[in-house]
């Protein structure tokens, strides 16, 4: 019997796979589900420009870790997996706020998956971003 990808194993996959400088951005798992996920990016002033706005790097770093955990859900458990695109849109500012990252893959394949991902401040529904990524699954990777 396989063990279901659920926030437990998210949060096992965000602790130890990603690069030590994602924990930087003090992330957590709020949701996951099938071939969704959404993850709170804590408020913190040194992710932030002069002014108090949250940075493009951290938003970008958001929508990227929060699509890994989703095509992993989508996959049923983590595949090595590189991005091969990501475009964001900077909608507004993201100002001294919480933000959540709703991640769901579009497709999943074989060999490469692609998903979107909305950013929003906690409490706020509009977007203040908007990604769309695609990644090479490493399914055979040693």
């Amino acid at each position: 019997m396989t063990t279901p990808f659920d926030k437990t194993a998210a949060a096992n996959l965000l602790n130890t796979v990603f690069a030590s400088w994602v924990h930087d951005l003090d992330l957590s798992i709020e949701t996951v589900e099938a071939e969704r996920a959404v993850l709170r990016m804590k408020f913190s002033e040194k992710l932030c420009r002069d002014n108090g706005v949250v940075c493009g790097q951290a938003l970008m770093s958001l929508a990227d870790t929060s699509m890994v955990i989703a095509v992993s859900a989508a996959a049923g458990g983590y595949l090595p997996m590189t991005t091969v695109d990501q475009t964001i849109h900077f909608l507004r500012p993201a100002v001294r706020a919480d933000l959540l990252a709703e991640a769901r893959v579009v497709r999943i394949g074989r060999t490469m998956a692609y998903g979107s991902i909305t950013i929003a401040t906690d409490g706020d529904s509009r977007p203040v971003a908007m990604a769309q990524t695609a990644y090479a699954l490493l399914r055979d990777a040693k």
